[in-house]
């Protein structure tokens, strides 16, 4: 069901996965073609908060916190798997995998070289400070309008 405190949830980490996905670009160390992923990170982040974050909303402050950063974790988990997939699936097209386990594989491979360029300390505070502070906006609306 519908309500406001989904609604923020999903506004404000699809804000918070743009800006990192912003913040991530100068991080990587080679020529890339972005294309979509501001696009596809903002949507992650929209899915995590209406799905999970929203839906919790209304438990308390330590819930509140807990909740933020549970919601940031799952945020980087499900986008360095979407982004290794994407990556599986280009090199794919291009012939570099000789049987489907092996380009399974792969997508644990490539997610596991994006998630050691997240290592950086700016990009980590500003994500678990940015998700945090989206959940305690959304604890207050979960329990302003029921």
């Amino acid at each position: 069901m519908p309500n406001a405190a989904k609604l923020l949830a999903a506004l404000g980490l699809a804000a918070l996965g743009w800006i990192i996905s912003d913040m991530i670009r100068p991080l990587v160390p080679f020529s890339v073609d972005f294309g979509y992923f501001n696009y596809v990170n903002a949507g992650l982040g929209a899915l995590v908060g209406w799905l999970f974050l929203g839906r919790r909303a209304g438990d308390g402050l330590t819930s509140a916190i807990n909740n933020g950063i549970t919601s940031a974790v799952a945020m980087v988990v499900l986008g360095v798997l979407v982004q290794g997939t994407n990556e599986m699936v280009r090199l794919s097209f291009a012939r570099r995998y000789d049987t489907p386990l092996e380009a399974i594989a792969a997508i644990f491979e490539k997610s596991i070289d994006y998630a050691m360029i997240l290592g950086d300390v700016q990009l980590i505070l500003t994500l678990l400070g940015g998700a945090i502070a989206v959940a305690l906006v959304v604890e207050m609306a979960g329990k302003r309008w029921r």
